[in-house]
């Protein structure tokens, strides 16, 4: 790896945690266990679709531990780590079939692999399978949020898609 890539990819994982710890503090936007808006997700997406997937990665995986130690919540890394590679891999997959004016149906999908890597992350450390139960709602706040954290990310990669291609040699 280079300087300016390890430079760059650490840039974008400040600016995920930043956002990640930010959204500690907002309540959650619905009753239901798990539910939030996943606005680090953002960046994730950004490195993605400008970067390309090995940057996506190495962006997540130091979001997700460096956040999990920051908030003090180890438990939460396994839930996190496992949505989170789910969500990152179904990208890839849909990635190749759309444009970056179709980011949000990516980011769509991803947060509802998302829900389901964490729902059975828990029904595996639990040996719980009601927990499925939660899989619905959990769905359903995957839609909306993917909307929302798709279109924050599409106009991003508007924005700053050229800087950053620029800075990968693309």
């Amino acid at each position: 790896m280079s300087i300016r890539r390890i430079a760059r990819d650490a840039v974008l994982t400040a600016a995920a945690l930043t956002i990640f710890i930010v959204e500690l503090q907002i309540p959650a936007p619905a009753p239901i266990p798990g539910v939030k808006l996943g606005l680090a997700n953002i960046v994730t997406l950004v490195a993605l679709f400008t970067l390309g997937p090995w940057d996506a990665l190495a962006v997540l995986l130091c979001r997700v531990t460096l956040g999990a130690v920051f908030a003090g919540n180890m438990t939460a890394l396994l839930y996190s780590l496992t949505g989170g590679l789910l969500a990152l891999a179904v990208t890839v997959l849909t990635r190749k079939l759309l444009t970056e004016r179709q980011i949000w149906v990516a980011s769509v999908f991803a947060a509802m692999a998302h829900n389901l890597g964490q729902i059975l992350a828990a029904v595996l450390v639990t040996s719980t399978p009601a927990l499925f139960a939660w899989l619905p709602p959990l769905l359903v706040s995957g839609i909306v949020t993917g909307v929302f954290t798709g279109l924050a990310a599409q106009f991003a990669v508007g924005r700053l898609g050229k800087i950053l291609r620029e800075s990968n040699g693309k």
